[in-house]
Formats: C-alpha cells, structure tokens, sequence
C-alpha cells in the first residue's frame, strides 16, 4: 500500500476517531453542566489525539482532498451513529443526499 492509500484510510479512520468524540460531546451536552461533565473531557481529548495523525495525512495529500474526505466520512458515520444509537430518522432527501455524499468519495479516491 503506498503513502497515498495509507494516508486516505487514516483520514477515514480519524473520521471514525471523530465520531468517537463527537459522541461524548453529544453525551455532556444533555447535562445541566455540560462543560464539567466527565464525558466532555473524554470527547475534547479523543479530539486533541487525532492532531498526531493529521501531520502524517498532511503530508501525503492536498489539503482539500483532506477536507472532503473527512468530511464526507464524519457525515457517513455520525448519520449511523444518530441513526443506531440516537434513534433519530433519515426523510428521503436525507437519504438521498448521504447517497450523493458516497458518490463523491468514490469519485474523489478514484480519480485523486
């Protein structure tokens, strides 16, 4: 696998990483305290981790490349996390357009 493989799969999976906080951020925003919650710490940590990697990806692929894959991967995976675990529902056009979003990734990885 070259760098340039390596370092779109680390853009996905730091997506994922970002999921994970977004998940704690998500947790300590129902608290009456939100900012002294336990679980915001764990999601502003779990965020602060993923700067290591992010030198790595930067070095390997543009910068906009960057920004639409991990973009499109946060949309993907925090629609399933809201989906799966939040209980929240998906209208038609909102299928639609994470269908469009999937679309662009393959397009973008293919023709990068």
């Amino acid at each position: 696998m070259d760098g340039k493989a390596l370092a779109v799969l680390v853009t996905v999976a730091f997506s994922a990483v970002g999921v994970l906080g977004d998940y704690f951020l998500k947790l300590a925003s129902a608290r009456d305290a939100p900012f002294r919650s336990p679980a915001f710490y764990v999601g502003f940590a779990v965020y602060a981790l993923t700067a290591f990697g992010w030198l790595f990806v930067m070095k390997r692929l543009k910068l906009g490349t960057i920004g639409v894959l991990y973009s499109v991967s946060m949309i993907v995976l925090l629609t399933a996390v809201g989906v799966a675990v939040f209980g929240e529902k998906l209208s038609y056009p909102e299928i639609a357009g994470l269908l469009l979003a999937l679309a662009s990734l393959v397009l973008l990885v293919r023709f990068a």
